[in-house]
């Protein structure tokens, strides 16, 4: 079965633009960055989860569901997404948000994304630090079908098999891009979070059959617990599309040396990265996912993990909403 099979609505402005980063590949010394600009997928000022919406939206109306319900931190960059995707399709959403409390800033509580939920119409359920979101969501879809409602449960980040297909399908269109603009991409570099945008990338270039290594830089769980993750969805997702024993472990590499003290904690590589990124390219991170990777790529980078020559593609994932609820850390 194709891709193209399988039921999906359209949310994003896609193709998104792969751009040359050169001031910053200058400033480096080393290969010459691209970047693969998903931050520009358009949806409630975008990111990555707007591909993986395509499908599971798409999905819960197959389903004939009227409420998504999903879950994630108080500036979840997903839940966003997700309620900007509930609210073009005309259905009810809730989001349980996890009040992880990252840093002393009010900000946190109410501003960035929060401000957008509340916009897009979603109810907000806060959980207490240390829920079983898992769990959480799964009470919380009991007791909608028990009041009658049929709830779409939408995991952690969008990530399982269905929401998968998103970076299976963007796999496939920044090879196409490479191809035709007579690129030779040498590695990819991300954050990964939740598994599913780094299972989608690893399945998608299996299935076409290439060999480009894959580097997702964890936000926030160990490399050993991450990995397995990953690679599961992977082959889930390869399935979908009939592809069988395409993923092999190995193509599933986690650097989690940029977690610093925690998910969401910011460290100092993290600002040199968002800082510098923003100074040379105008381009924006995020404190919690692309600013993290971006420090990992600087690294790699300044270790002599890549050739002079080289050309890296990092896959920007958005979440310039939730920087805003983090101001106090760049002043």
């Amino acid at each position: 079965m194709s891709i193209h099979d399988l039921p999906r609505i359209k949310l994003g402005h896609l193709p998104t633009p792969l751009e040359p980063l050169d001031r910053l590949s200058e400033s480096l010394g080393g290969p010459r960055i691209w970047v693969k600009r998903d931050d520009a997928t358009g949806l409630a000022t975008g990111g990555n989860k707007t591909r993986k919406l395509e499908f599971l939206i798409a999905d819960a109306i197959e389903r004939g569901a009227d409420t998504i319900v999903t879950v994630g931190a108080m500036q979840s960059n997903h839940a966003r997404q997700t309620a900007a995707a509930a609210a073009k399709m005309g259905l009810r959403c809730e989001l349980l948000l996890e009040n992880r409390r990252a840093i002393p800033d009010p900000a946190y509580e109410t501003g960035g994304n929060v401000v957008l939920d509340r916009l897009l119409g979603a109810e907000i359920i806060e959980q207490e630090k240390g829920t079983d979101l898992a769990v959480a969501l799964e009470r919380r879809g009991h007791d909608l079908a028990c009041d009658g409602r049929n709830p779409y449960l939408v995991p952690l980040g969008g990530s399982d098999a269905v929401g998968a297909l998103g970076y299976v399908d963007c796999a496939f269109e920044l090879l196409e891009q490479a191809e035709a603009s007579g690129l030779e991409i040498d590695h990819v570099v991300h954050a990964t979070a939740s598994a599913g945008t780094q299972a989608g990338l690893v399945a998608g270039i299996a299935v076409a059959g290439v060999t480009l290594p894959v580097t997702g830089v964890s936000a926030g769980m160990s490399a050993s617990m991450l990995s397995e993750l990953v690679f599961d969805i992977a082959v889930e997702s390869g399935e979908m599309i009939g592809s069988t024993d395409a993923v092999d472990p190995a193509m599933v590499v986690i650097d989690d040396s940029q977690v610093g003290p925690g998910y969401g904690l910011p460290t100092d590589a993290m600002r040199e990265a968002v800082g510098t990124t923003a100074r040379l390219e105008a381009l924006i991170l995020d404190p919690v996912y692309t600013g993290k990777a971006m420090a990992g790529l600087f690294e790699m980078t300044r270790t002599g993990r890549f050739d002079s020559c080289d050309n890296i593609v990092f896959v920007h994932t958005g979440g310039v909403a939730g920087l805003l609820a983090y101001g106090s850390v760049f002043t």
